[in-house]
């Protein structure tokens, strides 16, 4: 569970970050779980999109959804974009605030 400082702090990280994870007509798919975990296991933040047009979920379920299924932290939601979080089990390279 993150602190509404920590989230702060990883919200400001992900403004830098680019959008690798896109949400479509297919919804949640296990190769987009699987490609979520891995870009979690790989970057620690990572934000993704959902395609409102196309997508059968909203971005807020879609950002839980896989938040769930990765074991990850729900950072941001905001229009069709979501940030999550995920401390690597070995090395991480952001250290979040107290």
């Amino acid at each position: 569970m993150l602190t509404s400082k920590q989230r702060a702090y990883l919200r400001s990280l992900a403004v830098n970050e680019d959008t690798i994870l896109m949400m479509g007509k297919s919804g949640m798919s296990p190769e987009l779980v699987k490609q979520a975990d891995d870009a979690l296991e790989k970057r620690e933040l990572i934000k993704g999109r959902v395609l409102p047009e196309s997508s059968p979920m909203t971005s807020r379920e879609a950002a839980e959804a896989i938040a769930q299924e990765t074991g990850s932290d729900v950072v941001q939601v905001i229009g069709s974009r979501f940030v999550l979080y995920r401390k690597k089990k070995k090395d991480p390279k952001i250290v979040l605030p107290r």
